[in-house]
C-alpha cells in the first residue's frame, strides 16, 4: 500500500500541496513546543528556589481578638508561636498551658513567643482538639483549634498525573500527523477507487 502518491498522477499537485502543508504544520508545532532559551543578559537572573516536595507537618492555628497561637507537630514534638493579633509581634513574657484530645502537655518557653512540648504518645490519625490557655500581666484568653494528623500514606494517596500545560504541544502535533496520515490514506484508497 503506497502511502504517498507518486508525483505522475493526476491527484499529485494537490497531494503534494497537503503533504508539504503538513510537513511545515508538523514541523512548526514541534519547534514551539521544545523550551525557550534565553541567551546571556535575557535569562532574568537566578531561578526561582523550588519548593520543598513532600508531606507538610501538621499543624493548627487559632486566633482571638487578642492572640494567635500557630503549633507545628513534628513526631512528638510540637512547637507553639504565640503572637498578639493586633501587631502579630511575639508575646513576651506569657505563660502557656495545653491540652491536646483531653491530655494536658507541660509547655516549656523557648523564646519570646516560643514555646516546646512534648507528646508522651503519637497523636492518632485523625482530627484532635487542641485547647490553649494564655496569660499575661495584662490579659489572659483561651483558645481552640483542632490538629488533623495523617500518615504518609494519605499524603501519598494523591498521585502525580500528567503535567498538561507541557504535553499539548505534543498532543497536537501527534493529532495532525494522524490527520496528515487520514487524508493521505482516504486520497490513496480514492484514486484506486476510481
Amino acid at each position: 500500500m503506497n502511502l504517498f502518491p507518486s508525483l505522475s498522477s493526476a491527484a499529485s499537485p494537490r497531494a503534494g500541496a497537503a503533504l508539504v502543508f503538513a510537513l511545515v504544520a508538523a514541523a512548526t508545532l514541534l519547534a514551539t513546543a521544545l523550551p525557550a532559551q534565553a541567551g546571556p543578559g535575557h535569562d532574568h537572573g537566578e531561578a526561582p528556589v523550588a519548593a520543598a516536595v513532600g508531606a507538610a507537618l501538621p499543624r493548627f492555628a487559632t486566633s482571638t481578638e487578642l492572640f494567635e497561637l500557630v503549633g507545628v507537630l513534628k513526631d512528638r514534638q510540637l512547637t507553639l508561636y504565640l503572637d498578639h493579633s493586633a501587631s502579630n509581634a511575639p508575646v513576651k513574657g506569657a505563660t502557656l498551658e495545653l491540652e491536646i484530645a483531653g491530655a494536658k502537655l507541660p509547655v516549656q518557653g523557648s523564646g519570646e513567643g516560643e514555646f516546646q512540648a512534648t507528646l508522651a504518645q503519637a497523636l492518632p490519625e485523625g482530627v484532635s482538639p487542641v485547647v490553649a490557655s494564655v496569660s499575661t500581666a495584662e490579659a489572659s484568653d483561651l483558645l481552640a483549634a483542632e490538629i488533623d494528623v495523617h500518615t504518609d500514606a494519605a499524603a501519598d494517596a494523591h498521585g502525580h498525573g500528567l503535567d498538561w500545560r507541557k504535553a499539548w504541544p505534543w498532543a497536537l502535533a501527534l493529532s495532525a500527523v494522524a490527520a496528515l496520515l487520514w487524508v493521505l490514506v482516504r486520497r490513496q484508497r480514492l484514486g484506486a477507487a476510481a
